[in-house]
């Protein structure tokens, strides 16, 4: 089995040597382990230390793509070279790549389709309380949507088999650990969790500018994906209270006016009317939403079928690799000219 580390990186040139020197080389199960850096657009010399400690595996972007741009070409590399396992790690050190070995062994023995570390958020020292409550109130929901069970939700630190990933689609730009695992939960692959300990922190993060904005982009991520495969559950409660908002005033008017009293409530009928149409505007969403998830399910019924056979084909996925590698490359390439010409200018 081939297993691929990716390791998505925006200026990582002090802590990438840390993390490449504790990746392990030798796994019970794998074949062969190769590592692939995504640049994100890094300023600093990230690619250049990969390259001096013996990487030869990148994915560049010009500028800055974010992280579930970066994850999602990773894994189109990593497929199109043939992986059967892809692990996806951080620039930052922040988790313990020699336990690598552990998290791949369910994939290795076909007892789980991914892996996910729990890194044990309520021991994390540098985790404010209120950071801690938040990390297990977005666990908790996300596993209310995915229909799992899963302790940290939010962790970068997972594997991935290949069967999985090809019939897993990243469509967030945010970030991909939340959507996936709603994904894979609905689509009903098997997900499993290791738990792990942390190292010391390196520098803040820059997935986010502070808490409420974490909050905030990882809420739209999962009510997005939740709305992929349950928009009846949403839509339809909202179909059912604004339908029970909109009978009480009629009802509350229709007993005013047995009893004779009526004449003065006619906002009643308004304001029931409204609610009433609102109703009726939820229930044709649904009807909507459910076509829309049929021809969802049929599009990527076609996309699972034309991702198998192109990175089954590896001379045909190492040319597709080896086109969008050099394309790539030119973009950056010619990003950091123009960059230079406006220097000289």
């Amino acid at each position: 089995m081939k297993l691929f580390v990716q390791i998505p990186c925006l200026n990582e040139e002090e802590t990438l040597p840390l993390v490449l020197a504790t990746i392990p080389r030798e796994i019970p199960g794998i074949d062969e382990v190769h590592i692939l850096v995504i640049d994100d657009g890094s300023t600093d010399r990230t690619v250049e230390v990969a390259k001096n400690l013996g990487v030869t595996h990148f994915v560049r972007h010009a500028r800055n793509q974010g992280l579930a741009r970066s994850f999602r070409d990773g894994v189109d590399y990593a497929l199109a070279h043939g992986a059967d396992i892809v692990v996806n790690t951080d620039g930052d050190n922040q988790y313990p790549q020699e336990v690598i070995g552990d998290l791949v062994q369910p994939i290795v023995h076909h007892e789980a389709d991914i892996v996910i570390a729990d890194r044990q958020t309520a021991t994390i020292e540098h985790f404010s309380g209120f950071k801690k409550a938040m990390q297990k109130v977005g666990s908790d929901v996300v596993n209310l949507a995915a229909g799992t069970k899963l302790p940290d939700a939010a962790s970068g630190f997972r594997a991935y088999s290949k069967d999985a990933l090809v019939r897993l689609n990243v469509v967030t730009q945010f970030s991909y650990c939340m959507e996936t695992i709603i994904q894979a939960g609905n689509k009903r692959l098997r997900i499993a969790s290791l738990p792990i300990r942390t190292n010391p922190k390196t520098r803040e993060s820059r997935l986010f500018k502070n808490i409420w904005h974490h909050m905030f982009k990882s809420g739209v991520a999962i009510v997005r994906s939740y709305l992929m495969f349950k928009p009846h559950a949403i839509l339809g409660t909202l179909g059912m209270l604004l339908l029970i908002a909109g009978l009480v005033p009629f009802v509350r008017f229709l007993v005013l006016w047995l009893m004779g009293s009526a004449g003065g409530h006619i906002q009643s009928l308004i304001f029931g009317t409204a609610a009433l149409v609102g109703a009726l505007i939820c229930l044709a969403l649904v009807v909507i939403a459910d076509l829309l998830r049929t021809n969802r399910v049929l599009l990527e019924e076609n996309l699972e079928r034309v991702k198998s056979l192109q990175y089954s084909d590896r001379e045909v996925a190492a040319k597709i690799a080896a086109v969008q590698e050099a394309a790539t490359v030119e973009a950056a390439e010619r990003d950091q000219a123009a960059k230079d010409g406006l220097d000289e200018q």
